[in-house]
């Protein structure tokens, strides 16, 4: 059974920093792409980043970009987002997801929620101003 565990959520000020945690089970990271997402309360479901598994090409909405890092560890199928800079406006629920399709390059579909399979929990950040 395929699960993700998204850990690492919490209350931070601007300027802060936290790293999420997806610890995955059931697959390993080599036939999927992993992605993080988010959902802030009344808005809808948006792309943050992903790793792909067949050349760990790493794709970032541009609200992140060189605020976020994605990475992962492969002997502990965790991939994490150390996200540094928070601003109030990151202030969502983040979800981690994997993404198995093989009919379109993940490039062109990383970021749109019904490409991903497998959703874990999502975690809370919130970043006080």
């Amino acid at each position: 059974e395929v699960q993700l565990q998204a850990s690492g959520g919490g209350l931070v000020q601007a300027g802060g920093s936290l790293r999420l945690s997806c610890a995955a089970s059931g697959f390993t990271f080599d036939d999927y792409a992993i992605g993080w997402f988010r959902q802030a309360p009344g808005k809808e479901r948006e792309g943050v980043s992903c790793m792909s598994s067949a050349d760990g090409s790493v794709y970032y909405v541009d609200s992140v970009k060189g605020r976020f890092t994605f990475s992962s560890d492969n002997a502990k199928n965790t991939v994490y987002l150390q996200m540094n800079s928070l601003k109030p406006e990151d202030t969502a629920v983040y979800y981690c997801a994997a993404l198995t399709r093989r009919d379109a390059p993940v490039s062109t579909i990383w970021d749109q929620p019904p490409s991903y399979d497998y959703w874990g929990q999502g975690t809370l950040v919130t970043v006080s101003s």
